[in-house]
């Protein structure tokens, strides 16, 4: 199966990081969201992402031109019949992910592919609202996705072989790395890291150390680029939390029970850098 348009919605942080990988290796990208301003804002931050590259000697201006010019913006969601892969990128919840979906499958084509980029939902519930179930995959990117190689590549349980090798190619054409794991809640990346992260809040939560001193430890005890409380303000508390929720949920294991101090600032609208305020203060 060949891909050569490509649909992603979402034109935040995540999707438009996938729309400016998929553009700079050749494909023609529609960025979808709700609203042109959501649109707007998702390329003027790729064309800024471009001009550091620009001004770093790591790409040259035409090269910067012609990826511009593979990005297409989208707010009408029947942009997705043209596509041969569409990847949401939408916020992580599970109503909306299913919404969404059942819509794409009454628009895209036959051959389409159906890919998600959620870092924790299950695959095989997302594809039972859809009509093409062997078509409908997990695409995990890490973020910021310009510059992280992996992508979990997850099996829903009715995903064809043929479906998977097409999202495994695809992934190499990006000059990412691709792994395979199955469709568990967290599948492997989270499953890890967020448990870390809550156990770090709860040490915060529990008096044991100031959270300078929590990234400290992990920074230079660990060799963490960066500490785990600085990491959950960068995710974003609020989607630490659902992902937490979603562990504790999907194994009904009180190791992921979300320490009640997460709760309190994400109910605060404390969500960490991108309201201005998490553990710490980015105003």
């Amino acid at each position: 199966m060949t891909v050569n348009k490509v649909m992603v919605i979402g034109a935040g942080q995540m999707g438009g990081g996938i729309a400016q990988v998929l553009a700079t290796s050749g494909y023609e990208v529609y960025l979808h969201d709700l609203k042109e301003e959501f649109v707007d804002k998702g390329v003027a931050v790729i064309q800024k992402n471009l001009n550091r590259l620009v001004e770093k000697g790591k790409l040259t201006e035409e090269n910067q031109r012609q990826i511009v010019e593979h990005i297409i913006p989208s707010t009408d969601l029947n942009n997705a019949a043209k596509v041969d892969l569409v990847i949401e990128a939408a916020v992580e919840n599970m109503t909306i992910k299913q919404k969404l979906f059942k819509d794409l499958d009454v628009i895209a084509q036959e051959h389409t592919i159906l890919a998600t980029n959620t870092s924790s939902l299950p695959i095989t519930e997302i594809a039972a609202v859809t009509g093409r179930p062997e078509k409908v995959i997990g695409m995990h990117f890490m973020n910021p996705v310009p510059v992280m190689q992996l992508i979990e590549i997850i099996r829903g349980l009715a995903t064809s072989d043929e479906v998977y090798q097409t999202i495994e190619d695809l992934s190499k054409s990006l000059n990412k790395v691709p792994v395979e794991v199955n469709d568990f809640p967290g599948f492997v990346a989270n499953r890890i890291l967020l448990p870390m992260i809550n156990e770090a809040i709860y040490t915060l939560y529990e008096g044991v150390a100031t959270k300078e001193s929590i990234d400290d430890v992990m920074k230079l005890g660990m060799n963490h680029p960066m500490g785990p409380l600085t990491l959950a303000d960068f995710i974003g508390l609020d989607t630490c939390l659902y992902i937490m929720e979603t562990l504790y949920e999907g194994f009904g294991d009180s190791k992921y029970r979300p320490c009640p101090l997460l709760r309190k600032y994400v109910k605060a609208g404390w969500l960490g850098k991108k309201s201005g305020r998490g553990f710490y203060s980015y105003e």
